[in-house]
């Protein structure tokens, strides 16, 4: 399999826990990947501080890059990145995107992800959903998106909240073609 390159953007929207899962399984799957670009918000910053009490994203071995670096390799389809996961990912952020407004590196890069027919996954963290929130999904998904509602699942008996988030970070790992252990309805473990 060939060693893929993804850009993670992480919003302000509630739900930290699973931007850390992800991070937690890309360390691990990092024989599949190539290179991993991580933006963050300012409210991103201030929401992992707030939910998980520490500054741990800065100890990834990733590259992070500023929201307003253009010069990011992943602002323009020549670099040919493969895929990019925003999560979580705000209403605000969701609906740049569907609006075609690329006012940050995350718009910006999302914008290259689908003219260039990639994977652009959107893990979207908020309840109850507003009709605009709705039409913003459906026109994200008819230019190509992926829209993956951090809902979890419970059938395999999740017994921490990281585990609870895991089962949303799996679904996220399949869609972006990485091969990842995990839960599996219907077959035995």
């Amino acid at each position: 399999m060939d060693r893929r390159k993804v850009v993670i953007a992480v919003t302000g929207a509630s739900g930290a826990v699973y931007a850390k899962v992800l991070l937690d399984k890309l360390q691990l799957l990092q024989d599949q990947l190539e290179e991993v670009g991580l933006i963050m918000s300012d409210n991103a910053l201030q929401v992992w501080q707030h939910e998980l009490g520490n500054e741990l994203y800065s100890s990834y071995p990733f590259t992070i890059y500023n929201k307003a670096d253009f010069n990011a390799p992943f602002a323009s389809g020549s670099a040919r990145y493969d895929s990019m996961v925003i999560c979580p990912c705000s209403m605000g952020t969701l609906g740049r995107i569907a609006s075609g407004i690329s006012n940050d590196l995350t718009t910006r890069a999302a914008d290259v992800i689908l003219k260039e027919r990639r994977k652009l996954v959107l893990v979207v963290r908020d309840t109850p959903l507003s009709l605009i929130h709705i039409n913003n999904m459906k026109t994200v998904t008819e230019a190509g998106g992926i829209i993956c509602p951090a809902s979890p699942s419970f059938y395999s008996r999740p017994a921490s909240v990281e585990e609870v988030a895991a089962t949303v970070i799996d679904r996220v790992i399949d869609l972006i073609g990485l091969k990842n252990s995990s839960y599996r309805w219907g077959e035995r473990s």
